[in-house]
């Protein structure tokens, strides 16, 4: 087995976002729980690795993307790839700056590019302003990110106050002209002394233009929207087949069942469209699981009648102003630990009792819900919405899971989900 790209990603639902864009551009990809402590599973083009170190410290979001960066070397990985979201949450102390610095510092390398564009999810650079849909990333809902508030939606800004390196930009004017400028300016940008370059793209074929240019860029920092552009490079060196299938699962039968921990506006949404359609939904408020009401046991109760019926939902999304209600009262940690560990408990309790195909909605949520469920990694299936495919666990006892960042997906996701399964 060869080794292609390997990649780090700072969330479990990043992870399978980048999963895959990788397998809908023809790479066979495996999704690992943390760094992997065995083989990998059969012929793999690319491996991601899934750490819970977007909102962790610096220090130890560095630790943990050096101890992957160290395996997939040790695996023969030729370029490297670090993933974050497309709405590039972070704070002025990290974790994106940080832990790309560290990385590049490992591999020797004096340049790479931050790109969290992802046009078919609506998440647009131009000028380096991060735009989701037609509102600058300030303006849009992650103004009320509970624990990563992005209010500048200038990366450049953003990204200079994270690290050391000095950080310039390729503008769109020169991303529009192909990789042979890109190149050219990313020359003239290192001339310059910039180490960094947060890259613009508006479009799939910005994407693709970009992904040409980065052939020989020994680490990549981006969203998944790259991925559609590195795979050619492979493709060209003759290291990759044409025309691979590299998304087919088989999926486990069993019970039905939706958890929701994310409270972005999309994922608002959903919940609520879940509802008015007549279907079950339990809410699980942080209040009560701070005064010991055995909310777990509650709610894995009442779903138990409805399980065979479809799936039900668990949910802790609220409004951004309830959410600030209940962090005032309880602390920003202590109230997303709470939510976590309670969807956690129940994602077991729901697996005990049947469940064999699960639908996760929210970053946090998903990598409580998958650590809990002792899953070592992930196949890649085929995608619901971009950015969000199904996915089979490795192991005795496959599950199917959807792991679905909180800003991604339809109104409808919680119900058109399922008809995507094979």
């Amino acid at each position: 087995m060869s080794l292609l790209l390997g990649c780090i990603a700072d969330d479990f639902t990043g992870a399978t976002d980048l999963a895959g864009m990788l397998v809908r551009a023809g790479m066979r990809t495996v999704q690992m729980i943390g760094v992997p402590q065995g083989p990998l599973p059969g012929d793999v083009d690319a491996v991601v690795i899934a750490l819970k170190s977007r909102t962790t410290p610096p220090q130890d979001a560095v630790r943990e993307s050096l101890a992957a960066l160290d395996w997939l070397r040790d695996a023969g990985c030729r370029q490297f790839y670090f993933k974050y979201c497309s709405t590039f949450d972070s704070t002025d102390r990290g974790n994106i700056g940080p832990v790309t610095d560290a990385l590049m510092d490992a591999l020797g390398t004096d340049f790479t590019i931050a790109c969290p564009a992802f046009p078919e999810n609506k998440r647009t650079i131009f000028k380096g302003y991060l735009f989701v849909g037609d509102e600058l990333l300030s303006e849009s809902g992650m103004r009320n990110h509970p624990l990563t508030p992005m209010t500048d939606a200038n990366l450049v800004r953003v990204l200079q106050k994270q690290t050391s390196r000095k950080v310039g930009l390729v503008g769109h004017e020169v991303v529009a002209r192909g990789a042979t400028a890109i190149t050219a300016h990313i020359a003239a940008l290192k001339r310059d002394g910039v180490q960094i370059a947060i890259v613009d793209a508006v479009s799939n074929e910005d994407l693709m233009r970009i992904g040409a240019a980065l052939a020989d860029m020994p680490l990549v920092t981006a969203g998944s929207g790259i991925a559609l552009g590195l795979p050619q490079n492979f493709r060209s060196a003759g290291l990759l087949a044409e025309g691979a299938v590299a998304g087919a699962l088989n999926v486990p039968q069993g019970l039905r069942a939706v958890i929701s921990g994310s409270c972005s506006v999309a994922t608002n949404a959903q919940v609520a469209h879940f509802i008015a359609s007549g279907r079950p939904a339990f809410a699980i408020d942080p209040l009560r699981l701070a005064e010991g009401e055995d909310l777990v046991g509650m709610a894995l109760d009442w779903a138990a009648p409805l399980l065979p019926e479809g799936p039900p939902l668990i949910y802790a999304t609220a409004a951004p102003d309830a959410v600030k209600a209940v962090q005032a009262r309880l602390g920003v940690e202590r109230a997303g630990l709470l939510v976590e560990e309670a969807l956690a408990a129940i994602a077991r309790g729901m697996v005990a009792r049947g469940v064999r195909q699960m639908l996760v909605a929210g970053g946090e949520t998903s990598g409580a819900v998958v650590q809990a469920l002792g899953v070592s990694g992930l196949h890649i299936g085929p995608q619901i919405d971009p950015g969000v495919p199904w996915t089979t666990t490795l192991g005795d006892t496959p599950m199917a899971l959807a792991l679905k960042s909180g800003n991604f997906g339809s109104v409808d996701f919680f119900t058109k989900a399922w008809s995507v399964l094979p």
